[in-house]
């Protein structure tokens, strides 16, 4: 429940504050006119699945995405199948978004997943470790190696493996032990050489150790053998004077999602550090095992776990793909993309001697959109700030952080801000969920480098994206701002994309010092200009824009509607834009991840159209435009469509003014919702179809790839200028 001094708050929009009084009619709609939002999740991953099963794709990529795929399905089970478990078991279970019992919803997702990890598995056995293997880099088996190889391997396995291997017994004096989340494991029988008794051993595979580790050997092909094989190959070292009977692999996914219950007076870091540690003991959702395991073995897991049969997922092949990110440190660029070097934005590119751009003055000439990975973050975002940091007519640093990477050079110009005297302001989000642990300890350094660190308002994440510099010029204070999509994160930047607003408009500056304000302390300020705000506003906000699109639509006006997200769940956002579609109002979705809005109702979708892309780039920027009649409305900025975002988060959109920049997000949101272009479309029964060759077999374009061209023409064309 919303804490009701946000009401007092006023974040949003004073101009939206009668809304309500708009009465929309709800037109006839069905009663099933959503998607499942679970299965919609999985049906995401189905399409990361359906990249890795690319044979185009190169074969390291491939491999990558399977990891992606199941480090994906680990989150899910950790966050969401824990969620629907703790509410059927408190009692608390309400029914989904389409009005299904939650424990009917567990049985879908139960099939359904194992189901993906079925094929998902078939895919790295039967595809790509054949493919890697074809291109030089192999997997082997134990079986595979030679009498001299095997011998290397076990010197390796004495002097790096063993020596940090904890094998634990399990008998009358030893109780079964604690199996941490996500560990993997081999679950070990044995044999008393002298009194002929059979005990159960479990060892835990070091997370810390490469999990392939390489063959010696001086061929061109690079072999590999899986760490929990060659620790399984020397169980005897372990167990001297037993009989090793038999061995398994097995997993365990824990719930993993954390709750906190916060006050006024609570230290929050206190309360999310408790939290944290008791993360690591949440019950057991997931039991994977490998499908040679015997009944006696996978009796006394069930039994010690206290797991259901519908949580155990028996599986070919070896557990813990995410295991192939390890091979990431393999050095055969031939079997990755091609490299993509980011640009620096026009803007900020060096003069005509080379000299190094003056951000502040390029920001005062015009507003600047820059889009990551294209255009770098480090030649725009984070020299913003770094420049910010030395200027001596600089006063203040306004910033939030959400997530930020190790040895983030972000922090480091906040805190060499503030020891340079600044008054540097951060907004911490420790709750970031499984990035708590790492925001603590930033938030910590930050604290004691002098800069005011601040966790936001009691109830609300705060995942806006905003940075406010306040620099004196000629005697008066001057706002820069920048209003991102994405976390300052240089890590991340690299393969998100992102899009970033940089202006010296002074009402944009106004809107973020309020909008500070009201995070950091109590202040009361309604009105914002430029920026559309949650919790209390920008819902109503996009209704709004949607209903003048319908109503458009209803006079016979021209009407459209794009809208990119990463999520479209929430009902009422989808049942404007099924209202705007009746209408005869285009409406057109990108979506990267869960879309619970359907597009195969007769009479009330006829208008819209769903895409999803996927590729070596996570597509994150959020764009917001309509046609409004011909005066485009367009809004970039933090905002999914979902609950937690319009009423559990403090979330922010800037509008976008500058014609150039409203021409290239619409043009940039029109070729990724052509038919020429490689997409997933959206159909009858919420299935996506992949879309990659043409009616004669000719490959679609990959928005990806031509945006990258694009970027780097419009570089070129500005040097032969």
């Amino acid at each position: 429940m919303m804490d009701p001094s946000l009401a007092d708050a006023g974040l949003g929009d004073a101009e939206d504050d009668d809304f309500d009084a708009l009465g929309f009619e709800d037109a006839q709609l069905p009663d099933h006119r959503y998607l499942d939002r679970e299965l919609s999740w999985l049906a995401f991953n189905q399409r990361v699945l359906e990249l890795a099963e690319d044979p185009a794709l190169p074969e390291l990529e491939r491999a990558n995405f399977l990891a992606i795929f199941a480090s994906n399905l680990d989150e899910f089970f950790m966050v969401r199948v824990a969620g629907l478990k703790r509410r059927i078991i408190t009692g608390l279970a309400v029914p989904t978004n389409v009005g299904r019992a939650p424990s009917d919803v567990l049985s879908d997702i139960s099939r359904e997943a194992h189901a993906l990890q079925l094929r998902h598995a078939g895919v790295w056995t039967n595809s790509v470790r054949p493919a890697l293997a074809d291109a030089g880099i192999e997997i082997s088996e134990w079986s595979e190696l030679t009498a001299g190889e095997r011998d290397a391997l076990g010197e390796y396995f004495q002097a790096h493996v063993f020596p940090v291997l904890m094998p634990l017994a399990v008998d009358p004096a030893h109780p079964f032990p604690y199996i941490s989340g996500l560990s993997l494991n081999l679950a070990i029988r044995i044999r008393n050489a002298r009194t002929g008794r059979q005990e159960f051993a479990r060892l835990k595979v070091p997370p810390m150790l490469p999990r392939f580790v390489e063959v010696p050997g001086a061929s061109e092909i690079k072999r590999f053998l899986r760490l929990e094989e060659l620790i399984a190959n020397h169980l005897g070292d372990l167990f001297p004077g037993m009989e090793v009977l038999d061995h398994h692999a097995f997993r365990l996914t824990r719930n993993e999602d954390v709750e906190i219950e916060e006050d006024e007076s609570e230290n929050l870091i206190q309360a999310l550090e408790a939290e944290l540690l008791r993360r690591r003991f949440g019950p057991p959702i997931r039991l994977e095992i490998t499908d040679d395991m015997d009944d006696l073995t996978l009796d006394l897991l069930v039994k010690e776990l206290d797991i259901t049969d519908k949580e155990v997922y028996r599986l070919p092949g070896p557990l813990d793909l995410r295991g192939l990110f390890d091979l990431s440190r393999i050095q055969r660029p031939d079997l990755r993309y091609p490299p993509h070097l980011p640009t620096t934005a026009l803007a900020f590119q060096p003069g005509d001697n080379n000299e190094r751009r003056d951000i502040f003055t390029s920001i005062r000439k015009r507003d600047v959109l820059v889009h990551h990975p294209y255009e770098s973050f480090a030649t725009s975002v984070q020299a913003f700030l770094e420049q910010a940091a030395r200027d001596p007519h600089v006063l203040a640093i306004k910033q939030t952080l959400y997530r930020t990477s190790g040895d983030s050079p972000v922090v480091q110009a906040l805190i060499d801000a503030a020891e340079a005297g600044k008054q540097v302001l951060a907004l911490v989000e420790v709750k970031a969920r499984f990035d708590e642990a790492n925001n603590i300890v930033w938030a910590r350094k930050l604290e004691k480098a002098g800069v005011h660190v601040v966790y936001g308002l009691v109830g609300l994440k705060t995942h806006c994206k905003l940075a406010l510099v306040i620099r004196e010029e000629d005697g008066m204070l001057r706002h820069y701002s920048h209003v991102g999509t994405g976390n300052y994160n240089p890590k991340t930047s690299r393969i998100y994309e992102d899009f970033g607003l940089f202006t010296a408009d002074p009402q944009v500056g106004k809107d973020l010092t309020r909008l500070f304000n009201e995070l950091s302390g109590y202040a009361i300020e309604k009105k914002f200009k430029r920026l559309l705000v949650a919790p209390l506003h920008l819902r109503k906000g996009l209704l709004r824009h949607i209903d003048n699109e319908r109503q458009n639509a209803v006079d016979g006006k021209p009407a459209h509607i794009r809208i990119k997200v990463n999520s479209m769940v929430d009902e009422e956002i989808i049942d404007g834009l099924y209202r705007a579609s009746a209408a005869g109002v285009k409406v057109d979705v990108w979506v990267r991840g869960i879309c619970s809005l359907r597009a195969d109702l007769p009479g009330i979708t006829d208008n819209i159209t769903v895409r999803s892309i996927l590729g070596r780039y996570l597509e994150h920027s959020r764009i917001f435009a309509f046609h409004n009649n011909g005066d485009p409305q367009v809004h970039i900025g933090s905002a999914d469509m979902m609950h937690r975002n319009l009423d559990r988060r403090v979330e922010a959109l800037v509008r976008v003014v500058d014609p150039a920049h409203v021409e290239e997000l619409i043009t940039l949101f029109d070729l990724a919702m052509d038919d020429g272009t490689n997409s997933w479309h959206l159909g009858e029964g919420g299935v996506w179809m992949r879309h990659t060759v043409d009616a004669a077999g000719k490959p679609l374009i990959d928005l990806q790839d031509k945006t990258m061209s694009q970027i780097r023409r419009r570089r070129r064309s500005r040097s032969v200028r």
